[in-house]
């Protein structure tokens, strides 16, 4: 059988986007640049980590994503995820239980449109020739810092992001329904790299992950792409396995 995440998301629900449904078109956002970094954690936090719609991967992973969006209908912003490793069904995906964006604007946005539970901080992206170096730091204090170490350039091809489930609320009869939220992108690749991962600081309570322990470090890479964030197609009953409460939206 299975494992299946045994989390109860209840108290984190009043921290989560509050969506006024799921009728949010499609949108393109050019010359975006994408660091992540992926790391193993410790077993015995993983089903802790996820609620009952998801499973954990074997091993259990966490990947750091910071992205940096130059031009939007919102302005530029840059915003990081941190996404705990995982499946929905038989499909693997990435559960983001909080974010982080560098302005409110885009904030409220990625909220009310595509479910992220973004919240505002310092965000911010840093190239140089040796290092590439996503960091957060909410009001004053650091909660990550996450790095490509020696960058070398790779094929794009050679990248693939996994699909982004948010837990969020949705508007439904007056009450606000939690829901889990698939967000899969697509992406044009323009350039990329791959280096050495290496992560400073990652402040697991800062993004509702306590138990998380990043301990062996998996891959780094930095993009520069087009990505389209999605129409939504599919979200969860984050209580109920994945196979029972999965709705189709469009």
């Amino acid at each position: 059988m299975p494992l299946s995440g045994t989390r109860d998301v209840t108290p984190i629900l009043p921290q989560t986007a509050i969506m006024p449904g799921f009728d949010t078109e499609a949108l393109m956002l050019e010359g975006v640049s994408i660091l992540q970094v992926l790391y193993e954690i410790r077993q015995n936090a993983m089903l802790s980590l996820l609620p009952p719609a998801l499973h954990p991967t074997i091993p259990p992973t966490i990947a750091f994503v910071v992205t940096d969006v130059p031009q939007s209908p919102f302005g530029p912003f840059t915003f990081a995820e941190a996404r705990v490793g995982c499946r929905a069904g038989a499909r693997p995906r990435g559960f983001v239980a909080r974010c982080y964006v560098s302005t409110e604007t885009a904030a409220e946005a990625l909220r009310t449109r595509w479910g992220y539970p973004a919240h505002l901080a310092d965000v911010r992206l840093k190239k140089g020739y040796d290092r590439i170096s996503g960091t957060v730091s909410e009001a004053g204090k650091l909660v990550l810092s996450a790095s490509l170490v020696n960058p070398e350039a790779i094929s794009g091809g050679d990248i693939q992001y996994l699909p982004a489930v948010n837990l969020a609320r949705v508007k439904r009869d007056g009450e606000a329904i939690p829901r889990i939220v698939q967000v899969d992108p697509d992406f044009r690749m323009h350039r990329a790299d791959r280096g050495k991962p290496h992560l400073e600081c990652f402040d697991a309570a800062a993004w509702l992950l306590d138990g998380a322990d990043p301990w062996w470090p998996v891959s780094a890479s930095c993009a520069v792409a087009d990505m389209e964030l999605p129409v939504l197609r599919y979200i969860l009953d984050p209580f109920k396995p994945a196979i029972q409460g999965v709705e189709r939206v469009h």
